[in-house]
């Protein structure tokens, strides 16, 4: 199991656990009524619906697992995070030769780069961290460097 810890706004927890919940109380049974149901139609060597019930059953238990862990070490990012300096949880306001873009440093669980939010984790979430107002911060990527200045923390 993975010890590695999680960072997530409070908002993002609460998704995982409300995610949790159905994992175990309605998906789970219903899996399980779908296996007792296939059983009944006889030879199981050759029940494709027997199969899929249980293909389903073991994406259910890992997601219950992978669920089970991110909350178990969840770390809630802190609201009121400094403004001079990038840290997770800051919303950091950048320019480079693309234009100005905006992006919300949070951690992987809940990246999501089209909605602005990138990892802590990401090349760019990594340059970032630890950088303030004015600087500028290299980001080697795989299509090759970026800079960017950031112009905004808040």
């Amino acid at each position: 199991m993975n010890n590695k810890p999680t960072y997530l706004s409070k908002e993002g927890l609460e998704k995982l656990r409300q995610e949790l919940d159905e994992m175990i109380n309605v998906r789970r049974p219903e899996v399980a009524a779908r296996i007792q149901e296939a059983k009944q139609h006889g030879d199981l060597s050759e029940n494709a619906e027997y199969e899929d019930a249980k293909n389903q059953q073991a994406f259910i238990e890992g997601r219950i697992q992978s669920l089970s862990s991110l909350i178990k070490n969840a770390i809630i990012i802190d609201e009121k995070h400094s403004t001079t300096q990038v840290q997770i949880g800051s919303t950091v306001v950048v320019e480079s030769e693309d234009g100005r873009e905006t992006y919300t440093i949070v951690g992987s669980a809940e990246a999501s780069p089209t909605d602005g939010k990138i990892s802590n984790e990401s090349p760019v979430g990594r340059a970032l961290l630890g950088h303030k107002k004015g600087e500028k911060v290299v980001v080697s990527v795989p299509a090759g460097a970026s800079t960017y200045k950031i112009v905004g923390i808040s």
